[in-house]
């Protein structure tokens, strides 16, 4: 079971798409899993005959498990492990659900009519997503054999559906949405125990502290209401540029080990809503400009909630922002995301009475939209002057937009 970002632990084999005995070339796709962050194929690590298949549909593992083994094709060497551990023990598998003739699925049967009789079958996947976006099965037109509807045509359905996206965290302070009441008895769900564990795991290990600065987003706000994008957008930039002038916070600290990056793999929190949340990431993102950061960041948070995000768009992040300021909030210490020695925190942009000071010296009091950023910052690999220094440069670049 491959490792798809740093709180999943565990995933779901939703379909198989060879039988032992079948031929499969290297980084064909072998099986589908699910895990409660993404959805995705999992392709096969060498060419080869399918020598074995230990995990039967619909059962959950943890990462690292044996799924299958995989045999030369000509023989005479022991099978290879398929996204495991070496030296697993085999067991025989247990049947598995399937058509003759295909690819084996787990499947389930849903009394919604097609043509005024008969049953339409729909795997798992399938199913949750419908659940999630309120769809209803029956509409929906299969492209799969014999008319079976498939993820893609149920992503593809949500796309076409006239549904307003709900918000990235994004600057808005006045859009609180209603939280429902908690009963008892109520419990996590898996996503939130094992972000849990990771928040936790990341407070034992790092020495966190956080350092915030007051940012003017006078020009920001006029700058992006003439291109139409978000103010977060422009702190991405800003905090890209800032990283390449201090790269020793675009770094990894794993154990002693202290790495930098050349390259700014930026990642953005996104909320989930009761799920939880995950952090996609933009690769190379110093490449972008603002208009390009909000595009790539709207199609990561669309990907992330419509369960599209691959293994690499969960992985490499070496620097992250988290931008709660749509429920009003003005100031938090965000969590470390290991091995990550910071993260930046966006906040509500608010219109607020401040001192300025014009090209004379004169002071006077003036309505500005302000904004705090925060920066939780790992005391083993940095210092507080470095981190203030990070954050003025920051501030720099978004007032001279």
């Amino acid at each position: 079971m491959p490792q798809m970002g740093v709180s999943v632990a565990e995933g779901t084999i939703v379909s198989w798409r060879v039988e032992v005995g079948d031929r499969i070339e290297a980084d064909a796709t072998i099986a589908e899993i699910s895990t409660d962050k993404i959805d995705t194929e999992v392709p096969s690590p060498a060419s080869g005959v399918v020598a074995e298949i230990l995990v039967p549909i619909g059962e959950t593992v943890d990462v690292g498990t044996v799924l299958a083994r995989i045999a030369p094709a000509g023989g005479g060497a022991p099978p290879a492990p398929l996204d495991g551990e070496p030296g697993g023990v085999a067991a025989t598998p247990p049947p598995l659900d399937g058509e003759p003739g295909g690819a084996p699925t787990r499947e389930t049967s849903s009394p919604s009519p097609r043509n005024g009789n008969g049953h339409r079958r729909y795997s798992p996947v399938v199913q949750r997503i419908a659940a999630e976006h309120g769809i209803d099965l029956a509409q929906v037109s299969g492209t799969g054999r014999g008319g079976r509807v498939r993820k893609q045509d149920v992503l593809a359905f949500v796309e076409s559906a006239p549904v307003e996206e709900p918000p990235l965290h994004i600057e808005s302070p006045y859009r609180p949405e209603p939280v429902p009441p908690v009963t008892a008895g109520d419990g996590l769900s898996r996503m939130r125990r094992q972000i849990g564990e990771h928040m936790k795991r990341s407070l034992d290990t790092t020495a966190t502290c956080t350092t915030w600065i007051e940012v003017d987003m006078s020009r920001v706000e006029a700058a992006r209401a003439r291109l139409g994008v978000t103010a977060l957008s422009f702190v991405a930039r800003a905090c890209i540029d800032a990283l390449r002038e201090h790269p020793a916070l675009n770094a990894w600290l794993e154990g002693d080990r202290y790495t930098r990056h050349t390259e700014v793999n930026l990642g953005i929190a996104v909320s989930l809503g009761e799920d939880g949340l995950i952090v996609p990431v933009i690769h190379r993102a110093h490449e972008l400009s603002v208009e390009g950061l909000a595009a790539r960041i709207r199609d990561i948070a669309r990907r992330a909630r419509a369960r599209e995000l691959t293994p690499d768009d969960v992985q490499g992040g070496t620097f992250t922002i988290t931008n709660p300021g749509q429920y009003g909030s003005i100031m938090a210490t965000p969590i470390i995301n290991l091995p990550q020695v910071g993260i930046l925190d966006f906040e509500a942009t608010i219109k607020r009475a401040v001192v300025v000071t014009d090209a004379d010296g004169n002071d006077s009091i003036a309505i500005r939209p302000m904004t705090i950023l925060g920066l939780s910052w790992d005391h083993r690999a940095l210092d507080g002057a470095l981190s203030a220094q990070f954050l003025a440069t920051v501030k720099a670049h978004l007032e001279s937009v």
